[in-house]
This record gives structure tokens, sequence and C-alpha cells, in this order.
């Protein structure tokens, strides 16, 4: 018994060429090839989701910023319907007050209380919600918020500066809710500035405030 013990021993050996349990040479290398492969398809899988993270990241940031933008100026149209009503009031402001001036009365007194506390709380509405006047008079013409509506000859304003305000310019934080109606010097030349050309019309024709609506 002992013998045959052993010569079964010495067949299974890898030193007398018997059944082995390790790997031959072309499975290990297809097994080597294989998993190159498996690495090569999980790299892809892990470069897709970075791509597919940093993509939702910038569509996240978008959304954030259209909801911001759309909150900012949601009230916009609102607010425009709003200005007609205080360039009203402003006119009859004036009006109560130079009035008030040839005929001081109580009367009168009593009016212009009335119309200054109403646009007192108009106005203090725009400032709420980030409206803000655009400068105009004595500052360049900027076609982004002033609406040439006359041209003036001077020598002594340089050309394209602004010179009067028919109407007032109001801004909705940084975008143009109405531009202003100015009128620009054309400097002491005569010559018409670009800035107005096209949409000036002659200092000679009759303005006022109250047609600028």
């Amino acid at each position: 018994m002992s013998r045959l013990s052993s010569v079964t021993d010495k067949e299974s050996s890898p030193d007398n060429g018997g059944e082995t349990t390790g790997l031959e040479g072309g499975e290990l290398a297809e097994l080597q090839k294989a998993l190159v492969s498996k690495t090569d398809e999980a790299k892809a899988v892990q470069d897709k989701y970075l791509r597919l993270a940093a993509e939702f990241e910038n569509y996240k940031r978008l959304s954030q910023k259209e909801q911001r933008e759309f909150t900012r100026f949601a009230n916009e149209n609102i607010l425009r319907e709003l200005l007609p009503i205080i360039d009203n009031l402003e006119r009859a402001l004036k009006a109560a007050q130079d009035n008030s001036e040839e005929q001081p009365n109580h009367k009168s007194k009593g009016l212009i209380q009335g119309i200054e506390l109403t646009l007192k709380q108009f106005l203090e509405v725009l400032t709420k919600f980030n409206v803000k006047p655009v400068a105009s008079v004595g500052t360049p013409f900027d076609p982004a918020c002033h609406q040439a509506v006359a041209h003036v000859e001077s020598a002594t304003i340089p050309e394209n500066l602004v010179v009067e305000e028919y109407q007032k310019g109001y801004l909705l934080h940084d975008r143009i809710l109405r531009a202003a109606m100015v009128t620009v010097s054309a400097g002491p030349t005569g010559n018409q500035s670009a800035a107005g050309a096209g949409q000036e019309e002659s200092v000679t024709s009759s303005h006022s405030p109250g047609d600028a609506n």
C-alpha cells in the first residue's frame, strides 16, 4: 500500500510531468488580457460619470442663475406701468407749486402736501424693488439708457452731452426699465452728434414734459 502511494505522488508531482493545479501560459495571458479590458471599461464608465456629473453641475448653476434673474425681474412689467403715474404726480406737483407761488392760499398748500405724500409713497415702492433714476443732465449721451428727442447748438456745452431731460429714465437693478428722453448738445459747430442721429428732432419744435409719455 505504501509503494502504491509513493508511485501516485511521483506521478502527480510537477517534477515528473504530472497534472498541475497552476495556470498554463496561454490561460494566464487570456486572464491578463481580460483584466486589461475590464480595467479600460471601468475607466470609460468613470470618465462618463465624471462628465455627466460636471454637466449636471453646470445645469444646476444655470438653473439657479435663471431663477435668480426671474426673481429679480419678476415685477418688471408692473413697475414699468407705475412710471407714467409717477410722471403725472411730478407734473401735478410742479403745477401746484407754480400756482401756489402766484396765488398762495391754504388750499394749495394742502394740495401740495397731499401730492408730495402720494409721490413719496410711489417712490418708496420703486426703491423697495431696486428701481432708480437714470443719470441724464450733464452726463455723456448713452444710447443704452438715453433717447435723444432733440439737439441744440452750444458754444459752451461739449458735443454729445445731455443738456435737458424731458422724461426721467429708470433702471431696475442693472437693466433699463425705461430710457430717459433727453436733449443732446450738438457742440459749437452745429453738427448733429452721432448719438442723436436718426432719432433727434429740431430743438425749435415745441416740447414740454407733458408730451413725453
